[in-house]
């Protein structure tokens, strides 16, 4: 973040704590007064929103700095309307097992509203999980993922026993299907993925964009549900 921002914000903040002009013109070392030091002592409260709100600047930012591209899925790699105008994008792991506690949240918000799409961005960091990540883009190939990765979460934890029973299970074209996963084309989108990951300051699976929400963390229906709402406001 900007210094020049973070003075915006702080001055904002005392302008508001102190309710006059005179705040405006303060700086940081506005903070050495004991007054100001006292008050936010008092309200730590004050703090935390000021550096959520950082947070939430940053994470805008970075949204912006990637683009339409985000939202633009591997072939096939959508679950809900693939032409729907609300977008979820999800990050995704088959051997972590809150991405598996999601799954449900994520098919509620497809039954509740046709007009949502999601976009499925592979992102195996988990041990064993690649493989699987790279079966389910070549599912996707052949218009089949949402039935590869739901599944794959219920025969799960992924293996190669499991890939292959669960590619099977669905009816692809076993050799086709073997020869798109090991592409070239699927291992650039691996790599994207985790270049999408690490530019939106995501460790971990599963991570949301919610329209133009960040979310980290297996936050549940009513949250991914609340932020996506909020896209119509």
């Amino acid at each position: 973040m900007e210094p020049a921002l973070r003075n915006t914000l702080l001055t904002a903040l005392l302008a508001l704590v102190f309710g006059f002009l005179g705040a405006a013109t303060w700086s940081y070392s506005g903070l050495a007064d004991n007054r100001t030091r006292a008050f936010l002592l008092e309200k730590p409260e004050i703090l935390k929103e000021v550096a959520q709100a950082l947070a939430d600047q940053e994470s805008r930012e970075r949204l912006s700095a990637l683009g339409d591209d985000l939202y633009a899925p591997f072939p096939g790699a959508v679950m809900g309307n693939p032409e729907g105008s609300k977008v979820l994008v999800e990050f995704s792991d088959y051997n972590c097992p809150y991405c598996e506690s999601s799954l449900a949240d994520v098919q509620q918000l497809i039954e509740a509203d046709p007009d949502l799409k999601v976009v499925m961005r592979e992102w195996p960091i988990f041990e064993g999980s690649e493989g699987a990540a790279r079966m389910a883009l070549a599912a996707g190939m052949q218009g089949k993922y949402r039935e590869f990765h739901e599944t794959m979460f219920a025969m799960g934890p992924a293996s190669p026993a499991t890939v292959e029973a669960a590619a099977r299970a669905i009816g692809l074209d076993m050799d086709k299907a073997r020869a798109d996963a090991a592409s070239e084309a699927v291992s650039v989108e691996l790599v994207r993925n985790l270049t999408f990951a690490q530019s939106l300051g995501f460790n971990g699976t599963p991570a949301f964009i919610a329209v133009e929400t960040p979310l980290a963390g297996a936050v549940g229906y009513d949250r991914l549900k609340e932020a996506l709402d909020n896209s119509d406001s």
